[in-house]
């Protein structure tokens, strides 16, 4: 990718061994094991897999918390072991399950925040304000963080990852405790930053809905490993099976008969039939439907998401 700005490389992460006197020893696990990908300038990366995938990990030894086994990570071309200070200062993370000290306000919070990053004090002001203004949060900008709720808590880790303009943003999570209304607007802002400042974003996130609107690209880890890196649309399109609904107004029972002499699976709900089948077969089982005096007054057919493929790859070995 020519307008990296991230790179990792060959990245394993291997936890040694553990023995213990009364209990079952630990063998030797790996977290992660060779993962090579790239962050673009401007692009929003999404960075999906099951739990115990070594997502965590991975973001991690990103921000330099843990150190790998193995691999190479350089940001903006530079080794990240060698220049960590230099290159933290243009990287930023938010997290739902990290908390801010609950005993500074909201804004002492943000403050000391900026400071770190070096802001000018105008311009602490001025991104303060204006990002709690946008959050709905300006009100409650002299409260202890630690009397927020877990959502206003999550809207204010989101205002500190980007307060400071960096270059990059990590999110773990970034809606999880939120609204639906909140979780839009949330989105919308960090979209926002991508195409005005030109953020680029690492994303993790357990809603679908949320990385296909968002992300421009999507990782899929399992087990440790990288099994694929495409678009949203693309990885949705690789599930092949679709679900149709029919509501049945003649002839339920031999519809329901044909579905399990194809180990269709299938469900009747009232009227409705319910049922996952291949997206080549579905003319054809519409056809054998008919020479079976099967007549149903509508019929709806849906696509597959970016869940379906989730599921799908959680579910397989």
């Amino acid at each position: 990718m020519s307008n990296s700005i991230l790179s990792v490389e060959n990245l394993t992460k291997k936890f040694a061994a553990k023995k213990f006197w009364l209990r079952q020893n630990e063998p030797e696990f790996t977290a992660i094991n060779n993962i090579s990908f790239e962050l673009g300038q401007s692009e929003i990366l999404g960075f999906l897999g099951p739990n115990g995938a070594g997502k965590t990990t991975t973001i991690s030894i990103l921000l330099g918390v843990m150190s790998p086994t193995s691999g190479d990570i350089k940001y903006f071309g530079k080794n990240f072991s060698q220049n960590r200070s230099e290159i933290m200062q243009n990287v930023s993370f938010a997290s739902t399950y990290v908390r801010l000290p609950g005993r500074l306000s909201v804004y002492e919070n943000l403050d000391v925040y900026a400071r770190i990053y070096g802001m000018r004090h105008s311009d602490r002001l001025e991104n303060v304000s204006k990002f709690l203004k946008f959050f709905d949060l300006w009100e409650m900008r002299n409260r202890d963080t630690g009397s927020l709720s877990a959502g206003q808590t999550t809207r204010v880790m989101v205002v500190k990852a980007f307060l400071a303009r960096p270059k990059i943003v990590l999110l773990d999570e970034p809606t999880a405790s939120l609204d639906p209304d909140i979780s839009k607007m949330v989105r919308e802002f960090i979209k926002t930053q991508r195409s005005e400042n030109g953020t680029s974003i690492l994303l993790t996130s357990h809603n679908m809905d949320e990385v296909t609107e968002s992300c421009n690209r999507v990782l899929v880890l399992k087990k440790g490993s990288i099994i694929a890196n495409n678009t949203p649309e693309q990885l949705a399109a690789s599930v092949t099976n679709s679900k149709i609904q029919l509501l049945v107004t003649q002839n339920l029972d031999s519809a329901k008969s044909l579905c399990d002499q194809k180990n269709l699976a299938c469900n009747i709900d009232n009227m409705f039939l319910n049922i996952e089948i291949d997206e080549k077969q579905v003319a054809n089982f519409l056809s054998e439907l008919a020479r079976l005096d099967v007549v149903y007054d509508q019929i709806s057919i849906e696509k597959p998401t970016l869940e379906d493929y989730f599921l799908q790859i959680a579910k397989s070995k």
